[in-house]
């Protein structure tokens, strides 16, 4: 496993663009960065904290989350805001989201500051329609992270890292969910995302490592990471056999040594779709 990058607080949201290179977020201390495809390392969009998810937009933008679901641009224009945490009033923001293959959102609400000492409290699942309409398709979710669909689109996985285990669902073809039920047990899953062979590869936050499950739900493997604090993860490259896998600063050597690393795998990933929701 390569390290690619280091020096941030608390690296999140790692998304693959095919002409760029690696788009990620630092929570602690802001911004939507860019590891281009020589290996520099920039921020592309500064300041803004909290984002725990991303995924690119196919108005060129990139939708994230954090105090809310907003479209942000590269190019200096204007934000828009998706889903506002005013929205339901237990909502405090948004961490991890994926979309679909209709360019559906998927996002997990939170419901007290993960980074303060708040009891914890149940968040829901949100999705923004094409249309720009949202709505809560699940709830019950202690602390919301990655999210990911099979390759057929039809089962949903959902981390919820304060309950130990990976949510599925059954899709409907409206976007809804049926009745979540236990995907797999994990101390603590964080984000994840699926291989063409239906495989989850999870990252666990305290444990330093990947954990990939297969897709009834049984161990396949581990993929050790060289820091515990493993918080994301996705495909790249240009067979998307490229495993990124990113990390915090917590139990490290030092502060702000969140790294990037990379791993060549026998499976290649899914593309995220790209979002096509159209704001309100």
């Amino acid at each position: 496993m390569q390290a690619l990058a280091t020096g941030y607080g608390l690296i999140e949201g790692p998304v693959w663009d095919a002409s760029h290179g690696l788009y990620f977020s630092d929570v602690l201390n802001g911004g939507i960065h860019l590891l281009d495809r020589t290996g520099e390392a920039a921020p592309v969009f500064p300041k803004r904290r909290g984002i725990g998810g991303m995924a690119r937009h196919a108005s060129g933008g990139f939708v994230v989350s954090g105090r809310d679901i907003s479209l942000v641009s590269l190019s200096g224009a204007p934000s828009q805001v998706l889903l506002d945490a005013k929205t339901a009033p237990e909502v405090v923001g948004f961490n991890d989201l994926t979309t679909d293959g209709r360019g559906r959102i998927y996002a997990g609400s939170l419901a007290y500051s993960v980074m303060g000492n708040e009891p914890p409290k149940p968040g829901r699942l949100y999705i923004i329609d094409l249309d720009g309409s949202a709505r809560a398709i699940s709830d019950g979710v202690m602390l919301t992270n990655g999210l990911g669909f099979s390759p057929d689109g039809k089962h949903l996985y959902h981390s919820d890292t304060r309950s130990s285990l990976i949510r599925t669902y059954d899709m409907a073809d409206d976007g809804s969910v049926g009745p979540w039920r236990p995907f797999a047990p994990m101390s603590w899953p964080d984000g994840l995302k699926v291989a063409a062979d239906g495989s989850v590869w999870v990252a666990d936050a305290h444990e330093g490592r990947v954990a990939v499950f297969e897709p009834d739900g049984r161990h396949r493997m581990d993929v050790p990471v060289p820091l515990p604090m493993v918080t994301s993860l996705c495909f790249g490259g240009d067979d998307l056999r490229d495993l990124y896998v990113v990390t915090g600063s917590r139990g490290g050597p030092r502060p702000n040594c969140g790294t990037i690393y990379c791993v060549r795998t026998d499976v290649p990933g899914l593309a995220l779709p790209l979002a096509r929701v159209t704001p309100l």
